[in-house]
């Protein structure tokens, strides 16, 4: 039997558009002679469509492109389809009105529809606020040459609970396991003709994930002798990131089919006794911090691009400071949308540095983008004069070095809406955890780019970008980091050095460690801790104002991490 796994990048809610991606793929897998063509969870609608789907025109809407792709398949032997979508609870008095679900079809006829089982309610996942879960799973078969053809078919999390590979599940019932119990013969599924599980998923983004996947559907196909395919979704959908990386493993664990990460993909493969191990590629190592350079930078490009696009704009606008931070930025916008398409502009005050103006042009031009300059200093002092009567007699301060950087938010946002360009956001995640950053000045934009990775993070990917040329002056990635906001500022003037930050704010933040704890684990001063994790609870407002942030570690900020404005904790 061939299967061919349908790797496709839907925007949410763009029904028209993701029906004939998903009839365009489904030609492709019929001149590879494929059998069964699968989709990714939800490929109709997209992933995550949120309250949408409490819309009860956009349910029906999924129906109809549901019924698009099966009458497509009418007068077709093969393939058969098997498409993620949202259908009505028919007949429903009680509980949610619409279920998340997987539809085989095959030669004009819908043979299954199977409903969701498992539905996740954690970290960036809501699904029971909006899904009815399934009320039974039962075995399905579509006709091959060889015959009718036994299929255990899941969706997403239903394939996450197998009690064999993780040491606490989060749910009482196993679908998969319920599914196999079921199989015809209670023996162990033949060499030649193994049993045969999919998984339609729409699984996110985030370090370490794509090994995780790959040793969890091993272990699956292991323990019930089957072969497990798995086609994930791919691209940009707001702040969540799909790295698709479909894959395929045969009853010994090892991968037999495996899609690209980061892009569209078509991979067919054969089950029964042709399902050899393929040669997969190698996963990215990570470096010694758990951190996956190469993988993050694709990761980024994607969801910038797919970010402006989908909310249909082409251009985007960069703050260039010559720090790092929007150096970094800006490199991934080019890579995203190409460098005709992106503005860098300078906003110097009468404290920026002459190198950090020649660094910003030098930038520019490396990157191929168009530079302007636009000096604060008349607009500032112009604040000043105004603000005098009621700031006279008070010392230089926070009020003052704000003033500086909303004035070139207030910039980039009339060049935004004279040219209809979006723009990024150039903070990073330990400035982000901290405060360090201004409410309306720099974390004005569409977009937090690089609102996940920790400053030594960016270090890192700036070192990747110049990985064969140097594109990032050197300038700019040996200098101390300063917001050049007073004279001769350095980060270190408020903060530890990110060497010893960076821990700190990835045990508090991504994993919720206390204050003793991380000071413990870390060798760190207790009240260096205390002090950094006190920063930490009081920049909630901020974050809770922030532009979306592109999420690539297990925790990001925004609707995967919860915390309340108002709150008095002892941390």
């Amino acid at each position: 039997m061939k299967i061919a796994l349908a790797q496709i990048n839907p925007t949410v809610g763009d029904f028209s558009g993701n029906t004939l991606r998903i009839l365009e793929f489904a030609e492709r897998a019929t001149e590879q002679d494929a059998d069964l063509v699968l989709f990714p969870e939800l490929a109709v609608c997209g992933y995550p469509a949120a309250d949408l789907l409490e819309k009860q025109a956009f349910v029906e809407r999924s129906a109809q492109a549901l019924d698009e792709v099966c009458a497509w398949t009418a007068g077709r032997r093969r393939p058969a389809v098997l498409c993620g979508g949202v259908l009505g609870v028919p007949g429903s008095a009680e509980g949610k009105q619409v279920q998340n679900v997987a539809v085989l079809m095959q030669q004009g006829s819908v043979l299954a529809t199977q409903a969701k089982s498992l539905l996740p309610f954690y970290d960036v996942f809501d699904e029971q606020r909006y899904f009815e879960p399934a009320t039974s799973q039962s075995l399905t078969s579509i006709a091959t040459c060889a015959g009718d053809t036994p299929l255990a078919v899941t969706i997403c999390e239903d394939a996450w609970n197998d009690k064999g590979f993780w040491p606490r599940r989060l749910y009482a019932i196993d679908p998969v396991e319920r599914l196999m119990e079921s199989w015809p013969g209670q023996a162990a599924a033949l060499a030649s003709q193994p049993r045969l599980i999919v998984n339609l998923s729409a699984s996110p983004y985030w370090q370490g994930k794509r090994a995780v996947r790959r040793e969890m559907l091993g272990a699956l196909a292991r323990r019930h002798g089957a072969v497990v395919a798995m086609c994930n979704q791919v691209g940009g959908n707001d702040s969540l990131i799909f790295d698709g990386s479909s894959l395929a493993v045969g009853p010994d664990g090892r991968v037999v089919a495996q899609a690209a990460s980061f892009a569209e993909d078509l991979v067919v493969f054969e089950t029964g006794a042709a399902a050899t191990a393929a040669s997969a590629p190698e996963l990215e190592e990570p470096d010694a911090h758990g951190f996956e350079v190469e993988a993050t930078w694709h990761a980024l490009v994607l969801g910038t691009r797919d970010y402006v696009r989908k909310c249909g704009f082409s251009k985007a606008l960069v703050g260039l400071s010559g720090g790092i931070d929007s150096a970094l930025v800006a490199a991934i916008a080019v890579a995203a949308l190409g460098a005709k398409n992106v503005m860098g502009v300078g906003m110097p005050s009468g404290y920026s540095s002459e190198g950090s103006k020649s660094d910003a042009r030098e930038l520019a031009g490396r990157l191929g983008i168009r530079f302007e300059l636009l000096t604060i200093h008349n607009a500032y002092e112009t604040l000043m004069n105004t603000l005098d009567p009621l700031f006279a007699g008070t010392a230089f301060g926070l009020a003052e070095e704000n003033l500086q950087s909303r004035l070139r938010g207030v910039l980039l946002m009339a060049l935004s809406n004279k040219f209809g360009a979006l723009v990024l956001t150039t903070g990073n995640k330990s400035e982000m955890s901290v405060g360090y950053c201004t409410l309306y000045g720099d974390m004005v934009g569409a977009l937090a780019v690089i609102g996940d990775v920790m400053k030594t993070r960016v270090y890192a990917l700036s070192h990747y970008v110049n990985r064969e040329r140097e594109i990032i002056p050197h300038a700019t990635l040996s200098k101390a980091p300063s917001a050049e906001l007073r004279p001769d500022q350095k980060d270190t003037d408020s903060l530890p050095p990110y060497d010893v930050l960076d821990p700190i704010l990835e045990a508090y933040v991504e994993r919720y460690g206390s204050a003793k704890q991380i000071a413990n684990e870390q060798g760190v001063d207790a009240e260096l801790v205390s002090q950094v994790l006190k920063l930490v609870e009081r920049s909630e407002y901020k974050r809770q104002q922030a532009a979306p942030v592109l999420k690539v570690t297990r925790k990001s900020f925004g609707t995967g991490r919860r915390f309340p404005i108002a709150v008095k904790y002892e941390v």
